[in-house]
């Protein structure tokens, strides 16, 4: 693999199989100011060594949070700040965020909130956080266990995506990652879609999962650059995440936690039989993806008595409207109506569909 590289307004994507050297050329434009790295307990055993910075003239502060979507919290967020005054850090200095979706997130938003702006560096280590988290500037964290339910819109410094990080991962870290790539697919290209149906998920070849990273990088990207603020065609990117995190967030309600990109992936079920149902989404593709889906991921474990619970996750989703449910629905591969209110009685209608055909007994 050799650098390839996605210019954007304000940020910079880096492939490359020199992590260090990428990161170091980023920072040589810091070298009078103090460097901050946030890890977690995992990528800094694993992933820290191989961004090796030895040469900085002033050694970097680093700071290590513990992994999982449970600590994405207000807690962690004043660990994070507490750090950067304790070792003085100022305005021009530069935060490294080296982890998942979760680092990438609140490591942003932590940096984006502290003296009104640090400048900051994504470095993802994971499928979900190359493919999608650490791109587009969206940061945050959970508040009373509603999904990213506080953040900023803030571009990063630069992104530095090296698909070697991904030798290491979990099937199910794996899994979360393609759960949102198979959206990425879904709202723009169907060609992109069949490839990721075909991909061996189990053991994916590194080199081929690094094109389809950029396929998808690709993909946000031009959602991104177009409405970076999602007023508008930046929201197509939301497609299976108004039922998606609403399981994600039973999911932690009831102690059961779920990666990120499974739920979604769940959640596109939902949101693809009300495509069917409402927008004439065609039935043979329909069966096709959901078999697909159902046939790779594990399902949300819910019962009737939950829908409630759900509904109401739902109706405190960030991008509702005039207190109604808004979900994104597909008439086509390819083809996003964004805005569309949807009714509890619809909603209930999908989970029971979910409910009946995709819950494991």
């Amino acid at each position: 693999m050799t650098d390839n590289k996605i210019t954007t307004p304000g940020s910079e994507i880096l492939f490359t199989d020199e992590p260090a050297i990428a990161l170091y050329n980023i920072i040589s434009h810091y070298s009078q100011e103090k460097l901050f790295i946030i890890a977690d307990e995992n990528t800094a055993k694993y992933c820290l060594p191989l961004v090796n910075i030895s040469g900085w003239p002033v050694a970097p502060k680093i700071l290590e949070i513990a992994s999982g979507e449970e600590n994405k919290s207000l807690d962690n967020c004043r660990i994070i700040w507490d750090f950067l005054i304790d070792n003085g850090a100022g305005r021009n200095s530069l935060l490294v965020n080296l982890g998942g979706g979760v680092i990438c997130d609140m490591g942003g938003f932590a940096a984006s909130t502290f003296k009104r702006g640090l400048q900051y560096v994504n470095i993802p280590t994971t499928l979900l956080s190359q493919a999608d988290a650490s791109i587009g500037g969206k940061t945050g964290i959970n508040f009373r266990q509603l999904k990213n339910e506080i953040g900023l819109f803030v571009e990063p410094r630069g992104v530095i995506i090296f698909t070697g990080f991904l030798a290491t991962l979990s099937y199910d870290e794996l899994l979360s990652g393609l759960g949102e790539m198979i959206k990425h697919a879904l709202i723009a290209d169907e060609s992109y879609l069949h490839e990721l149906i075909s991909l061996n998920i189990n053991q994916p070849d590194i080199d081929r999962l690094n094109l389809l990273i950029f396929k998808s990088v690709n993909i946000k990207r031009a959602f991104v650059n177009r409405d970076p603020r999602e007023a508008n065609r930046r929201k197509a990117l939301n497609f299976g995440h108004t039922f998606g995190h609403a399981f994600e967030s039973f999911s932690m309600i009831i102690n059961k936690p779920v990666k990120h990109g499974i739920a979604v992936a769940n959640g596109l079920i939902c949101e693809l039989y009300l495509s069917r149902k409402k927008c004439g989404f065609r039935n043979d593709k329909f069966t096709e993806i959901i078999r697909f889906i159902s046939s790779v991921y594990p399902c949300i474990p819910f019962n009737h008595e939950d829908f409630e619970i759900l509904i109401n996750l739902m109706k405190h989703d960030k991008k509702n409207s005039n207190q109604a449910v808004n979900c994104n629905l597909i008439p086509d591969v390819g083809q996003v109506l964004t805005d569309n209110l949807i009714t509890e009685a619809e909603m209930t209608d999908a989970l029971e569909y979910y409910y009946v055909n995709y819950r494991k007994q």
